[in-house]
C-alpha cells in the first residue's frame, strides 16, 4: 500500500513538472503575432477548472486594445456567470527581441511572453485572495492562433509547481 502511495506521487509531482515548448510551434500557421491581434475590439468567453477538472466558474468579456508603436493598453471587463464583473488593465512592451513584457494590478512582478509561429508563452504570478488567505500563484499562460480570427488561451495555474487550476478561453477579434 505504501508503495502504490509513494508511485502515486511520484506520479502527480511529475506530471505537474511537464512543460510545452514553445519552439514545437516554429513552423505553425497562422502566425500569432500580439501587437497585431491585441489592437482593436475583441470578445472572449471561457471556463475555471479545478485542480479535478471540475468547471467552478464560466464568463464572458470584452477587451478593447490601442497600441502606440511597441506599446499597448489592454482594457479587459469579465462578466462572471454568478454575477461577478471583474475589470483588469494590461499595458504591454514589444521588446525589440519580438519578446513582450506586460504590466497589471494584480500582478505580482511583471509578465513576460515569447512568441514562436502560432504560439505565444506568457508567465507571471498573482497573489490571489481566498477567504481570509493569500496564494501566490504563478500563471503558465499559452495562446494558439486558430483561423478565422480565433485565439486559444490555456492557462495553467500552479503552486509549488504543480497545477491547481486551469483556465481556458476562446478570443475572437471583432
Amino acid at each position: 500500500m505504501v508503495k502504490k502511495l509513494l508511485s502515486f506521487l511520484a506520479l502527480i509531482l511529475l506530471t505537474g513538472c511537464i512543460t510545452i515548448s514553445l519552439s514545437k510551434h516554429e513552423d505553425h500557421e497562422p502566425k500569432l503575432d500580439i501587437k497585431e491581434y491585441f489592437s482593436g475590439s475583441l470578445k472572449a468567453w471561457g471556463i475555471v477548472q479545478d485542480w479535478r477538472g471540475n468547471v467552478i466558474s464560466r464568463f464572458d468579456a470584452d477587451i478593447q486594445s490601442k497600441w502606440h508603436n511597441n506599446e499597448g493598453i489592454l482594457k479587459e471587463q469579465y462578466r462572471y456567470y454568478n454575477g461577478d464583473v471583474k475589470n483588469r488593465e494590461w499595458r504591454l512592451i514589444k521588446q525589440t527581441d519580438g519578446t513582450y513584457i506586460g504590466y497589471a494590478g494584480g500582478l505580482v512582478n511583471r509578465a513576460s511572453a515569447e512568441v514562436s509561429g502560432g504560439a505565444a508563452n506568457w508567465q507571471y504570478s498573482v497573489d490571489i485572495p481566498v477567504k481570509d488567505s493569500t496564494y501566490r500563484i504563478k500563471f503558465d499562460n499559452w495562446m494558439w492562433q486558430m483561423h478565422d480570427g480565433v485565439v486559444v488561451n490555456r492557462s495553467y495555474l500552479k503552486k509549488f509547481g504543480i497545477t491547481v487550476a486551469e483556465v481556458t478561453v476562446f478570443i475572437q477579434k471583432q
